[in-house]
């Protein structure tokens, strides 16, 4: 083990993308992390594409650096050990509809009397009241009801979903960021009490848009879509090279704004009134637009980027993952890494966000198979006999 979490223990019962990921965060800065999953079929990102040789890519990448166990908690047998592998832990975290482990006699109650400072994340998709509270959720629910999806797209085309599920990643990231609050309470005070930390994942996407709330509030605005322009900064728009590669431009500063003039070399557009601030630029930005449309369409993508940096403008290619894993910087800081895997020897997968100078994280490995750690979980740690292990595999227990 590695990082500012060093020593952490954290149980992830959870499954699909958000709350696991808030789990691999944990897992990246440190944490020992194990997950437990349902014998037999396990997690069921374990059959989202892409596979390669029947393994399955993203499960890999998902959960890495954890370890995994098999464990039905809706058995008698199941609940016990889990009741007996809960003192090891100090978080917990689950995305059951709510009220689920309460039935299976997993109260916070029972848990706190288990282990009195753990910390509980419970992630769902509205949260555990008000009336949707049962309903269940997808990344793109919690991106539609949480304002991205209608904001998002062309002015006159439908709203647009991102190309990945990034409403689950959000989740993940307020999940991990709510355990580190909870645990700084108890840093502070070694007797304080443990933590429910309640994660909604329609409201986590919604906190990211700021402005939608109070300008609603305050200007009666409903904010709709504006494609690539950008409401609040011009020249700001998607452009086409003459080689047929695309590349992205903003600036809201007037010094930013004359870089990017100078890079194309209209210095007149600097002293010109109409774009003499941000908001006179923001209402002539299909003006500014275009000029700066026409400039690049004339020009090849290394020309435009050398153009650009010479004057220490704000432009940028819109890269695709081959050419950021050939960017000079992604390379230099080791942004895409190679980590061991049991099927492939080595894979690569995104590095550690954001590195610790005087602690620093590591990746240690890719994601397991299902049940791969049940001997060190259920042999050493629990100390069950191997006939108990392979009468519990038996009645798929474990």
């Amino acid at each position: 083990m590695a990082g500012p979490l060093e020593g952490l223990r954290v149980l992830d019962i959870a499954t699909i993308i958000a709350a696991p990921f808030a789990a691999t965060l944990l897992a990246d800065y440190g944490a020992e992390v194990l997950k437990v999953e349902m014998p037999g079929t396990g997690d069921g990102v374990r059959s989202f594409p892409p596979f390669k040789n029947g393994k399955p890519l993203w499960w890999k990448a998902a959960n890495r650096n954890k370890k995994f166990a098999t464990l039905d908690l809706r058995t008698g047998e199941g609940l016990a050990l889990f009741k007996q592998l809960l003192p090891r832990f100090d978080v917990l975290i689950e995305n059951f509809r709510p009220g689920t482990l309460d039935r299976w006699g997993l109260s916070k109650e029972v848990l706190w009397s288990i282990q009195p400072r753990l910390v509980i994340l419970r992630a769902t998709a509205f949260g555990q009241d008000g009336p949707y509270r049962e309903r269940p959720g997808f990344a793109r629910i919690f991106e539609a009801m949480g304002g991205l999806t209608y904001i998002t797209g062309e002015s006159d085309g439908e709203p647009t979903h991102p190309g990945y599920p990034i409403g689950d990643s959000i989740g993940g990231l307020f999940g991990a960021v709510g355990v580190l609050a909870a645990l700084w309470k108890r840093a502070r005070d070694p007797d304080a009490p443990g933590e429910e930390i309640d994660l909604s994942l329609t409201e986590a996407t919604f906190r990211l848009l700021d402005v939608l709330a109070i300008e609603h509030d305050q200007l009666g605005t409903v904010r709709s879509r504006i494609g690539n322009s950008n409401g609040y900064s011009a020249p700001a728009a998607v452009f086409r090279t003459s080689d047929d590669h695309w590349v992205t431009l903003a600036g809201s500063t007037n010094a930013l704004f004359a870089a990017n003039c100078r890079a194309i070399e209209r210095p007149d557009l600097i002293t010109d009134p109409r774009f003499a601030s941000n908001d006179r630029r923001v209402a002539h930005a299909s003006e500014l637009n275009s000029i700066f449309a026409r400039w690049c369409a004339a020009h090849p993508l290394d020309e435009v980027l050398a153009r650009f940096n010479a004057a220490q403008g704000t432009l940028a290619p819109i890269y695709a993952i081959d050419q950021i894993a050939g960017d000079p910087q992604v390379k230099a800081r080791e942004v895409i890494t190679r980590v061991p895997d049991r099927d492939f020897g080595t894979v690569a997968m995104t590095n550690v966000v954001p590195r610790f100078t005087n602690d620093p994280a590591q990746m240690r490995h890719a994601a397991g198979d299902v049940g791969q750690d049940n001997d060190e979980v259920f042999r050493d740690w629990l100390g069950l006999s191997d006939q108990e292990v392979e009468r519990l595999t038996e009645r798929k227990v474990i």
